[in-house]
């Protein structure tokens, strides 16, 4: 289909006011943490680097660091086993009720995240009379994290058919040996994509992480959110924000390519 030079224009312009509509406020956030004022007058009239030093030895920020990271980390892995499980269940095999349960497993996603963490919230500690901590902050995250390694997963599944898998048992081969050697490899770009978005998502989930944190605990949003309307802290926290933005395209990016690669059929 041929466009015109016009009609080119129009969505050129359109799509530059889109990306500036979306990214201008991050923008502003990364210049805010280099603004020398308090106050976050605007446009700076003098840049330091000084909130940044601030915050690396700022012992609350690297404790919220290390809650986020252990719960992403956690929860990511549990996603990665229990979604690829139910992906593999799903694309595998016939049974009833299946459509019913693929509805289920992507429906937490779709949830409001204050549904879910009331749900949550209700079910540790009126149900299971469970204290909320990090375990539950895990769980909760999980619950999420599962539907995005599923989709990846599944997606794959459904492309790969099983034409590999029965060549290999043909020849010989048995589950473990098929599974090792033809099934994983063919998924492993899959596995990473679904499991850095998940990190990502859990990383920077903060409303079922507020109702499924205990009183001690902190990610890196809860104490962004707790730290924002304090004026000693603000610039620190604009220097975290501003960090999160730049390290949150590193996961985005690399899945991307990763599923890129796998729908022109490369692997990693």
């Amino acid at each position: 289909m041929t466009i015109s030079r016009g009609t080119k224009l129009v969505l050129a312009a359109l799509m530059g006011c889109g990306l500036a509509f979306i990214y201008t406020p991050l923008l502003i956030v990364v210049l805010n943490s280099f603004n020398a004022s308090k106050t976050f007058s605007w446009p700076p009239s003098e840049l330091t680097t000084m909130w940044w030093s601030k915050a690396i030895s700022n012992t609350g920020v690297r404790e919220a660091i290390t809650w986020s990271v252990l719960a992403g980390l956690v929860a990511t892995l549990i996603a990665l086993i229990l979604g690829t499980c139910l992906a593999f269940a799903v694309a595998r095999y016939n049974f009833f009720g299946k459509e019913v349960i693929s509805l289920l497993v992507v429906l937490p996603i779709s949830l409001p995240g204050i549904v879910t963490g009331i749900a949550l919230n209700n079910t540790f500690t009126n149900t299971l009379g469970l204290s909320t901590g990090l375990l539950t902050i895990i769980i909760g995250h999980a619950t999420f994290c599962i539907v995005i390694v599923y989709n990846n997963v599944i997606a794959r599944l459904r492309r790969m058919g099983t034409s590999l898998q029965e060549a290999s048992m043909d020849l010989g081969a048995n589950g473990f040996t098929t599974f090792r050697l033809i099934t994983l490899p063919n998924l492993a770009s899959a596995l990473l994509a679904g499991g850095l978005l998940a990190f990502g998502l859990s990383f920077d989930e903060i409303v079922v992480t507020t109702f499924t944190a205990g009183p001690g605990i902190q990610t890196l949003p809860i104490w962004i959110f707790n730290n924002l309307f304090r004026p000693n802290q603000a610039p620190i926290v604009n220097v975290v924000a501003a960090t999160l933005v730049i390290f949150s395209i590193i996961p985005i990016y690399l899945s991307q390519r990763l599923s890129s690669d796998s729908t022109t059929g490369g692997r990693i």
